[in-house]
């Protein structure tokens, strides 16, 4: 990585390195900074950069906690603070998510101009909280009714699962399918139910001051 970069240089470019890692975006070279949060779906690898989230990685196998908090100390960009916060209203009180801006997302994917990235915009900005689509409604959404196949292919390549909401989609039957590649499909169900108590929240709410 360093075999061309004069030897002074070296020592500090290797202290960095440990502390960040570096991704080639549309935009050019773009420094990581990682964080973890417990949740009640268990861990979450945030990865981002001063531009945006470039991942969200559920980690299986990990403790869940009622709460959603930080591990350890971790400097963040902005967005990345961004995000933590979203995942923690989303978590803790998500009948109040709409009135938190959603991060900047900057992974190469989101950036490019894919089919892929089409479908995952789509989601993102048509299927909202509480929502479900299927994978053939998705395909009709993005004008490709016989792209079903793909679409769940961008599922499986979707970087920013919960902010990018690929458990929303469902097979046409209405069962809710696999998620995680089928290793998370319990997580998949708990994320659907606690948007339902969401709106069924904000229902009685609503009722309430009428």
């Amino acid at each position: 990585m360093f075999s061309h970069v004069p030897k002074t240089l070296k020592t500090s470019l290797a202290s960095i390195a440990r502390c960040n890692h570096f991704v080639m975006s549309d935009s050019g070279s773009c420094v990581l900074r990682d964080v973890t949060l417990c949740s009640p779906v268990g861990e979450i690898l945030l990865s981002g950069c001063e531009k945006g989230v470039h991942t969200i990685n559920i980690k299986l196998g990990t403790d869940k906690e009622e709460s959603v908090h930080p591990v350890g100390q971790s400097e963040m960009s902005p967005e990345l603070q961004r995000c933590v916060d979203w995942l923690q209203c989303y978590f803790m009180k998500p009948e109040s998510i709409s009135a938190l801006p959603l991060p900047a997302l900057h992974h190469p994917l989101m950036q490019s101009d894919s089919f892929k990235a089409h479908v995952l915009w789509t989601l993102f900005k048509e299927v909202g909280l509480g929502k479900t689509v299927s994978y053939k409604q998705l395909a009709e959404m993005i004008g490709n009714p016989k792209a079903v196949r793909a679409v769940g292919s961008a599922m499986k390549n979707n970087p920013v699962p919960l902010i990018v909401p690929c458990h929303r989609v469902l097979r046409s039957s209405g069962d809710s399918g696999s998620y995680m590649g089928g290793k998370g499909d319990d997580i998949k169900v708990w994320l659907l139910t606690h948007e339902k108590k969401a709106l069924e929240l904000n229902a009685s709410k609503n009722e309430k001051s009428i």
